[in-house]
């Protein structure tokens, strides 16, 4: 049996005007063509030749010497060529453009995007995309709590939080408690390792140590003041999903925040609501 969306190693069976008919050591029923322009100059019966087997735009299967952008198994990313009602048409490298059915996608897509797939094959046995990648993801990442790490964000559960592949090959997450704001899915991010679980999945965080991560929130409360005209309409004793909606923190980053603003005289706390302080307060 062919392995379609691997590479392998087949055996020239016999030489056509229209090309190759390959086929494994041994066989001598099923056989697949590849096309006359694909053949290698000198090629003879007996040769073996590396191809990658798939289905043509008529549906038959076929052999070519092209090794595309993505293989069974693996992960890569893909340029969106097109969009249709069904799905999305992606560039692998082939003359067949590789299908990304509508339910296959995280997020919807649009031409020009790269978008973070895997290879697999749908009920009638054609090679298909997903963007559901979870599962072709590696654990066990050379990462360590503390280290800083690069990702794709490729789908988000209101459960459990954002799903980051590492890389773009490892297992991770933003847990739901470490996130604040929204992040587009499909966005590169930085991130810090928080935690290696013992499946070797990481959990991630955005946010910088508390210490660093300081100087930036006091930063942000002073221009959402002035986005505000001078006063926020709540302070650090409002209600946690407020303060995460209009500022991007948890209630004790903005709370801390707001505590060293204070301490140095550049807001006033009133009851429910802070405005920035003027300089002869």
């Amino acid at each position: 049996m062919f392995e379609f969306g691997r590479v392998q190693e087949l055996c020239v069976v016999k030489i056509k005007e229209h090309g190759a008919y390959l086929a494994e050591e041994g066989e001598t029923e099923e056989r697949i063509l590849l096309p006359s322009r694909q053949v290698p100059e000198g090629t003879k019966a007996g040769d073996r030749l590396k191809v990658f087997v798939y289905r043509d735009s008529e549906d038959r299967p076929i052999a070519t010497v092209k090794t595309p952008r993505l293989t069974m198994g693996k992960i890569g990313r893909l340029k969106v060529v097109s969009v249709s009602k069904p799905g999305a048409f992606l560039d692998w490298g082939l003359e067949k453009d590789l299908f990304l059915p509508y339910k296959e996608q995280t997020y919807r897509v649009k031409p020009g995007d790269e978008v973070l797939c895997a290879l697999y094959m749908d009920k009638s046995s054609r090679l298909a995309a997903t963007m559901n990648v979870y599962k072709y993801l590696l654990n066990e990442a050379p990462y360590k709590t503390g280290d800083d790490v690069e990702g794709t964000v490729y789908e988000k559960s209101e459960r459990f939080g954002y799903f980051v592949a590492v890389d773009d090959i490892y297992s991770a997450i933003i847990p739901k408690q470490e996130v604040y704001s929204e992040i587009p899915l499909g966005s590169s991010i930085r991130a810090r390792v928080t935690r290696v679980k013992e499946d070797g999945r990481l959990n991630l965080s955005i946010r910088e140590k508390a210490y660093l991560q300081i100087e930036p929130d006091m930063q942000k409360i002073l221009e959402l003041l002035d986005e505000y005209g001078g006063a926020l309409p709540f302070t650090e004793k409002a209600d946690p999903q407020v303060i995460a909606r209009e500022t991007g923190m948890s209630k004790n980053e903005f709370k801390r925040a707001v505590g060293h603003l204070y301490k140095q005289r550049l807001i006033v706390i009133n009851e429910g609501h802070i405005r920035k302080a003027k300089s002869d307060e």
